[in-house]
């Protein structure tokens, strides 16, 4: 078994404090739901009923919008209450959700604080019918590396040692593997780098407790940071990361994930021998039997 990384109590803890915040950031959950759902776009297929999970309010109706029967999820039953339509507290470890119960899944930056990320995948897999679709996305490694460098500084010189601040993050290959180990078919995974500037970096740290997302690593520093150390990391932000107006650069690497849950009507690998067709008659080419030298004469 996987060690346990997020404290999952504290997670749920900073939804439900955030679930009175985050309308303030609406606009950057509605541009990466955005991005993600117009994948939607590039299939012909229709999907009429959808699992939301963890779209902290913006997700559902952008669904709802395109016709889709929604019904969302989330840890905090204060940030499901968002969704303004059916919703489930429900922890995205031990969803409740039979198998065949939807045929599109979108999670939307909503699984990178859970511990048993392929468990949790395979059981949104089940939750599809055959020939469903999931949409995901996940920040991915070097999202949040600037703060993440200047924090760990900051703290080192002024107190000798220093406590993870920022989350761990999945790389694109890890992301790509861990679709096929879920059981999805036709996976597809690539990545975008999203920057974003602030007045300060006090104002990123304001965002990411307005979307609930505060520190829960297990391994976290209970005591807060101290006045003298943030005042530090400032410093450092705005000396190495900061544009010609003063606004400091924060980096997003957003995973953009997306696969099917098998069904028999999608394409299939033949069957080794089953060609019809020889390579070399494809190439114009001579076929050369296994152990026999080409005639270079």
């Amino acid at each position: 078994m996987d060690p346990e990384v997020f404290d999952r109590r504290s997670v749920r803890r900073h939804r439900d404090r955030a679930a009175r915040t985050v309308g303030s950031v609406a606009d950057v959950l509605l541009d990466a739901a955005g991005r993600l759902l117009d994948r939607l776009d590039d299939t012909t297929q229709r999907f009429t009923q959808a699992l939301d999970v963890g779209g902290r309010g913006v997700v559902a109706p952008l669904l709802r919008a395109r016709g889709i029967e929604v019904v969302s999820c989330d840890l905090s039953p204060a940030m499901a209450a968002l969704n303004g339509g059916a919703a489930v507290a429900a922890d995205e470890e031990f969803l409740p959700f039979g198998p065949d119960s939807f045929d599109l899944v979108v999670a939307s930056l909503s699984l990178h604080w859970v511990n048993d990320l392929p468990g949790a995948l395979i059981q949104l897999r089940r939750a599809l019918r055959p020939g469903g679709l999931l949409l995901a996305s996940l920040p991915a490694l070097g999202t949040l590396a600037e703060l993440r460098l200047v924090l760990t500084e900051a703290e080192a010189a002024l107190t000798g040692g220093a406590a993870p601040r920022v989350s761990p993050f999945a790389d694109l290959r890890d992301c790509a593997a861990l679709l096929q180990r879920a059981g999805f078919a036709l996976p597809v995974v690539d990545v975008e780098r999203i920057t974003v500037r602030y007045a300060s970096p006090f104002g990123l740290m304001q965002d990411l407790r307005r979307m609930g997302a505060s520190n829960a690593l297990i391994e976290r520093r209970r005591a807060p940071l101290r006045r003298a150390t943030l005042m530090r990391m400032a410093e450092l932000y705005a000396a190495r990361f900061s544009d010609p107006d003063s606004r400091v650069r924060a980096s997003f690497d957003i995973v953009w994930l997306s696969g099917w849950a098998p069904h028999a009507s999608q394409q299939q690998p033949l069957a080794p021998g089953s060609a019809k067709s020889r390579l070399a008659d494809a190439l114009g080419a001579k076929e050369i039997s296994l152990g026999e030298k080409p005639n270079r004469g």
